[in-house]
């Protein structure tokens, strides 16, 4: 409730007093124990993952394991984080560059990665001296409390108040709270873009700051020179991998117009031996989505696409089997403007559009309002070098002949335009939780 969580923000700021005045190095130590609490306890906060959300169990686990690199990461990072000493107009003057922890981080979180993006910001935030006030998502509750239990037993046994990293779960009202909440020095927020629109406003409203991790509407491009034995493989995994519902999943794959045939053909049959069935099943590559109202969003893009001018030549239909299983589905014949190819439904849907040259597919892969991942498939290096240059892709994320949906936390994760702009993680998005002071 409100009082609950007006109780929390109280404890989390009384906390935080205490947190800042520890070293960095000390409260990396303290981020290094968390990561070894989580490493006992891998394989039944997987599978817990499963349970909650719907994604295959070695996912699960390895959502997991991804918070406890980045803890990892952060240990290293606590004796490391600082700014220039630079040289002064003024004689015997210093001019140093300050850096000093936010306060309070606010972090919301979606429901398809309900462990990972806590763990990210969390443990840079942590390291930075920041206190941590986490809203997981509503349908994914379990994972937050047993999370939340765990960095707590570390804290609470290094003396120190559980309350630094903070938990409250809710629905939009504990969200709207945070987010107009002047107390909150930093709001991290993952999810869509249109909820994520409205967090910007309001915490724009009161000069707030905010991280936004927000939709992907991912391109893979396969010109005609692609190795084809990556090519098969890499968008399979990156269209129905978790199901379709990474931001980073790939929802477009244009294909050079002299290799489209032969790719939609493998494609499909790749499709076909799709292991579908129980997330803890160790044979499952494919579960189910997360909600029923996944399942109706899912055909409901179907029959658009349909309406628009596409071809279903896979899947299409919903699974009929206890739980929200949906086919996989590939859809051809679409323009590569047409309303539904620009729209990111959260569902195992690939729209394959057909190109002549690299200048139009590159214009292609940009004029999506979302700017998160992208990918090509080439061996051509000029290709390559002027795709990573100012007239190629313009996401976040960049890739060359590896698919849309890997991420390394060693580099700063996140998008452009309506992605948010936000960075998580690795390279120097560590800023992004610290005040300068000059």
């Amino acid at each position: 409730s409100l009082e609950d969580y007006e109780e929390t923000v109280k404890k989390a700021k009384e906390a935080w007093k205490v947190w800042a005045d520890i070293p960095a190095p000390k409260r990396g130590e303290i981020v290094r124990q968390i990561g070894d609490a989580l490493r006992q306890k891998i394989k039944v906060l997987g599978s817990l993952v499963s349970l909650e959300m719907g994604k295959i169990f070695v996912e699960g686990v390895g959502e997991v394991q991804e918070y406890v690199d980045v803890c990892d990461y952060a240990v290293g990072l606590s004796r490391m984080i600082g700014g220039p000493i630079l040289p002064s107009e003024r004689p015997g003057h210093a001019l140093i560059e300050q850096w000093n922890p936010v306060g309070l981080v606010g972090i919301i979180t979606a429901f398809n990665f309900p462990v990972a993006v806590y763990g990210w910001n969390s443990a840079i935030a942590m390291i930075c001296g920041n206190a941590c006030l986490w809203k997981g998502a509503p349908t994914t509750s379990l994972i937050s409390v047993a999370v939340t239990k765990i960095i707590a037993k570390v804290l609470e046994d290094n003396k120190l108040p559980g309350a630094i990293c903070s938990l409250v779960c809710g629905g939009a009202d504990i969200g709207t709270a945070m987010a107009r909440d002047e107390r909150m020095d930093l709001l991290s927020f993952t999810g869509s873009t249109k909820v994520g629109k409205q967090v910007a406003l309001m915490v724009q409203e009161r000069f707030g700051r905010s991280l936004l991790e927000l939709g992907g509407n991912n391109a893979i491009i396969v010109f005609e020179d692609a190795d084809l034995n990556l090519v098969i493989p890499s968008a399979l995994f990156a269209a129905v991998g978790t199901a379709g519902q990474r931001c980073t999943t790939a929802r477009r794959l244009f294909l050079h117009e002299s290799v489209h045939d032969e790719v939609v053909t493998k494609l499909a049959k790749a499709y076909a031996q799709v292991r579908i069935g129980d997330p803890w099943d160790s044979d499952t590559l494919y579960g189910p989505l997360h909600t029923k109202e996944a399942v109706k969003m899912f055909l409901d893009a179907v029959e658009q696409a349909k309406q628009q001018g596409g071809s279903v030549v896979y899947g299409g239909k919903v699974i009929n089997r206890p739980g929200n299983y949906v086919e996989p589905t590939i859809v051809t014949g679409l323009p590569h403007n047409a309303p539904i190819v620009h729209t990111e439904t959260f569902a195992p849907i690939l729209y394959v559009l057909k190109f002549k040259e690299e200048e139009e597919v590159f214009a292609w892969n940009n004029e999506v309002k979302q700017g998160l991942s992208s990918s090509i498939f080439t061996k051509d290096l000029g290709r390559i070098f002027r795709w990573l240059g100012p007239k190629g892709s313009d996401c976040g994320i960049v890739n060359v002949n590896i698919p849309t949906s890997g991420a390394e936390i060693g580099g700063a994760f996140g998008g452009e335009k309506h992605t948010g702009g936000g960075r998580e993680s690795g390279s120097d998005s560590w800023k992004l939780y610290m005040r300068r002071s000059t």
